[in-house]
């Protein structure tokens, strides 16, 4: 064996035994080896990432397996107990420094009072303190740590004295033997009494007798006096003035103050939700996911009891998302909305001004997130792995495709952990590259010519994104675009599982990707697909969410929307056309929290508890939820309706006043929005794409015309070219409507020009010159972009099919295009149709959706578009079965607006 290995086989012996690692003397002792050789040897261990080095005296040695990572992501192989802490380097550092001058105040520590509401820690704040002393040698390993509640025995105060001094035989009826107090049993040790202010004034004058003189007599007892060694922790949830002797506090020299659960940072809160939903996943041993706005949830309710709240309403949410797992036989344990209890769900409703701090702790973390508690989060990359960096994310997810695979899981779950991985394993890569390279080096690992496209990328993007790339950008893109190159070369897939989340949290770095994809197209004479533009994207962002039934009383309209008189103005028209008297209308201002007019609408509600029920028409918003919270809060029959118009309000009110019940009211008001969709002209959504010529003469010009274009133009695969002579104007419009139902008509070729809106014309004359050519070719490209979007999209998209998907989202795009009066860029309807890929299949799997920042904001400022895109859902809505919420909705009118073209 060789001497190195000998040495590291020694380290792992000895440090099984050491808690704070091994050094260099102690292996030496062990072995009978000169220690600057064992240190030699340990220092080669280090270079080669086989045992780490921790900096001390004496400097110590640890083998990297045995490194302990707590859910903060911090290195606590040698952390003392406090350090564990959640919140010790943020809320809790005051408090922990004093529990440590606590602890080693000599010659046997201070007596404490740990002050603070229910449920904000103090028990286990008290055995930290315990552990620490033991780990500082102030206290001996088998010291005593004796925890008593005095609320236990708060209805006597006579026993609960007994409890602590112990009590001689006969001292009160039912005293018949000598029993020691817990002052004795704690000897050498810690005594903790929780809720001490239970304790009678007569007590606490007996504990501060001991605290003087460190003697006591246990109840009962004349003569006999015993001594114990015992520091005292006290706690208490009361104003000590007010509950305690004066005498009493001031002989606890030290006072420490816990903060409530809402005094600490929303990073804290999710460290602790991290804990307990890892602890509920030890119970019954398996992930737990949850998706976003239900973790946002937890992040931001009003948890009156703190902790112990906190942990009590993540075991019950967690016991619904197991019992949908096991009724409904589903495959993943998964924790929505639905789950949490009411409380809970309205932290949603603080989102607003919460929404900077919750968008920097959630970033990159996905739409659901999952929870192992046995799951390894330090990942260690080679040092010696330089010339392999660029395969790293390919080699990283087919390795852990098929050992997932090779476990029993499905695809679903594979895709959520793959997508929870991926960023760890990009910033490791980037964090292990160069900060300064010589070209020269680079050059020996990568081809010249890869080197010299990546120096364009940079520059392009710098440009484009304002933004300044370092060396280690460069250095990583380029060992990656080198193997990209040689895997498409070679007809390998790749698969980036988190494609769909990276183009929407970095949109404006994905447009540039696809622009930068074209350069590499050109470069080296391939064509980069989709899920390479999303590892792209990835660095080019890289520097820096049973009903009661009431009196026959009949139905009460609630028309509530954003706006300073919206829904009022809405409700007049009711009133004056069919005399409305059951009706009211809420106007929410752009600058009222949606908390403040909850309340509004809630107190509005309670007005009406006398009616069969209430049917709320609301606008959009947050409003679209505010039915089913006052229902859970009141138990009154409520029913909404969204994207309210003033038809409705009047459809509403008229069948309220005829006496009809909620249910029918409800359907008809539903039943007048799908006549509303479906008066719109229905369309084939997959449909063949066609060029039509055509010629006015009767001659057969259209023929000619067509032959010519199917011999000058290249890549027709996609596109069916048809001729047709007509003689007079109107025999070729009815023709040309007949071509529509059956066709996507992408141009028409003539000798005339009929403006038909939508449908560009290109003349006979150019096509016969040439000059019309180029533009034919435009528009076959175009289409021919996306038919290789369907093939991309095929790999990801599993829930319906794509050609009728693409042909939906044309049609959608186009809808928008007229409605709004704009054009949008081919790259721009690109992004759009896979942002709306990935949308419907998100919502077909019933994922978790997107929240839009300040959406009240953006809906006012865009409402006519905002109200006219989501009219032009309506069709993709309908066919899906789904239902798109507001802050998707912003999004899409968001990329329309940024990126459009008046016409």
């Amino acid at each position: 064996m060789k001497r190195v290995e000998q040495i590291y086989e020694v380290l792992e012996k000895l440090e099984k035994t050491s808690e704070y690692g091994v050094s260099a003397q102690e292996i030496s002792e062990m072995i009978d080896t000169d220690r600057s050789n064992v240190s030699r040897y340990l220092n080669t261990l280090c270079d080669e990432n086989r045992v780490e080095k921790f900096e001390g005296r004496p400097v110590r040695f640890k083998t990297k397996s045995d490194r302990q990572i707590d859910v903060r992501g911090v290195d606590v192989t040698f952390a003392n107990s406090f350090d564990r802490m959640i919140g010790s380097s943020l809320s809790l550092q005051i408090p922990i420094q004093q529990a440590k001058a606590a602890i080693f105040y000599p010659p046997r520590g201070l007596h404490t009072l740990l002050l603070g509401e229910t449920g904000v820690g103090k028990s286990m704040f008290a055995e930290h303190m315990f552990q620490f002393a033991i780990e500082v040698k102030m206290l001996e390993e088998s010291a005593p740590f004796i925890h008593f509640n005095c609320a236990d025995y708060a209805s006597n105060p006579q026993l609960l004295v007994a409890q602590i001094f112990g009590v001689k035989k006969g001292a009160f009826t039912g005293a018949d033997k000598d029993k020691d107090g817990l002052l004795l049993k704690a000897d050498q040790g810690i005594l903790f009494l929780d809720e001490v202010h239970r304790l009678s004034p007569e007590g606490q004058e007996m504990l501060f007798t001991f605290i003087d003189k460190g003697s006591f007599r246990p109840l009962g007892e004349t003569d006999k006096v015993l001594s114990a060694d015992v520091q005292i922790i006290a706690a208490t949830t009361e104003d000590p003035s007010s509950y305690l002797l004066k005498t009493f506090t001031r002989r606890i020299p030290m006072t420490i103050l816990l903060p409530s659960l809402s005094e600490r940072l929303i990073e804290e809160r999710f460290q602790l939700v991290q804990v307990f939903i890892n602890e509920e996943s030890k119970r019954i041993n398996k992930s737990i996911y949850i998706n976003k706005n239900s973790l946002i949830s937890f992040l931001l309710y009003e948890c009156m009891n703190n902790i112990g709240q906190l942990k009590s309403d993540i075991q019950l949410a967690c016991a619904k998302a197991f019992l949908n797992y096991k009724s409904q036989e589903e495959s993943y344990i998964l924790i929505t909305q639905m789950d949490l209890p009411h409380h809970v769900k309205r932290g949603m409703m603080k989102i607003k001004e919460n929404r900077d701090e919750i968008d920097q702790l959630l970033k990159h973390k996905g739409d659901i997130l999952r929870f192992y508690f046995n799951e390894d989060k330090t990942v260690y990359v080679d040092d010696n792995m330089l010339k392999e960096e660029g395969t790293y994310f390919y080699k990283m997810i087919e390795d852990k495709v098929e050992s997932l695979k090779a476990t029993g899981m499905d695809d679903g779950e594979i895709n959520q952990l793959l997508n929870i991985d991926i960023d760890s394993y990009f910033k490791k890569y980037i964090g292990n590259l160069p900060t300064k390279f010589k070209r020269e080096e680079l050059i020996g690992i990568v081809d010249e010519a890869v080197i010299d496209t990546v120096a364009k990328i940079m520059e392009y993007a710098s440009e484009k994104l304002s933004r300044v790339y370092d060396d280690k950008i460069f250095f990583g893109l380029s060992l990656h675009l080198h193997s990209s190159i040689e895997r498409i070369r070679d007809g390998k897939r790749i698969y980036h599982p988190k494609l769909n989340f990276i183009r929407v949290q970095y949109e404006a770095e994905f447009m540039v990707a696809m622009e930068v994809a074209k350069l590499i197209d050109r470069d080296f004479d391939i064509q980069v697909p989709l899920d390479e533009i999303g590892y792209l994207t990835m660095f080019l962002a890289s520097d820096g969410i049973q009903l009661d039934h009431l009196d026959e009383n009949g139905v009460y309209v609630m028309v509530i929307a954003h706006g300073n008189s919206t829904a009022t103005s809405m409700v007049q028209v009711a009133k004056s056309l069919v005399d409305a008297e059951h009706v009211i209308g809420l106007d929410m201002s752009l600058s009222m929290k949606a908390e403040a007019m909850y309340e509004i609408v809630k107190l509005e509600v309670l007005k009406l508890k006398r009616y069969d029920g209430i049917l709320m028409l609301v606008d959009m918003g947050s409003l679209c939820n505010f039915g089913e919270m006052i229902y859970e809060e009141t138990g009154l029959v409520i029913k909404t309706v969204d994207m309210v118009s003033t038809p409705i309000v009047l459809e509403a009110c008229r069948k309220a006043e005829l006496g009809r019940d909620i249910n029918e009211i409800y359907n008809s008001c539903r039943e007048m929005q799908r006549r509303n969709r479906r008066s719109k002209r229905k369309r084939k959504h997959d449909k063949e794409s066609l060029i039509l010529t055509a010629c006015f003469t009767g001659e057969g010009a259209s023929e000619k015309l067509k032959q010519i274009i199917v011999d000058r133009v290249d890549h027709l695969e996609h596109v069916r070219i048809e001729s047709i002579n007509i003689l007079n104007r109107k025999e070729y419009l009815k023709k040309i409507d007949d071509f529509r139902k059956e066709y996507r008509l992408l141009a028409l070729v003539g000798t005339i020009d009929i403006d038909i809106s939508g449908i560009p014309f290109i003349s006979a004359v150019d096509v016969f010159s040439g000059k019309g050519i180029p533009m034919l070719e435009n528009i076959i490209s175009e289409e021919d972009g996306y038919y290789k979007i369907i093939k991309s999209l095929k790999e990801h998209i599993t829930v319906t099919n794509v050609e009728q998907l693409m042909g939906n989202l044309r049609n959608f795009i186009n809808e928008v295009e007229i409605e709004l009066q704009i054009k949008v860029a081919l790259e721009v309807k690109t992004g759009i149709i896979l942002h709306m890929s990935f949308l419907i299949e998100k919502l077909i799997k019933e994922q978790a959706e997107t929240n839009f920042p300040d959406l009240d904001e953006f809906m006012s400022k865009y409402s006519r578009e905002f109200i006219q895109l989501k009219s032009c859902l309506n069709s993709i809505e309908d066919y899906y079965q789904l239902q798109i919420i507001d802050d998707e909705v912003a999004y899409l009118c968001k990329m329309f607006i940024e990126n459009k073209n008046s016409v």
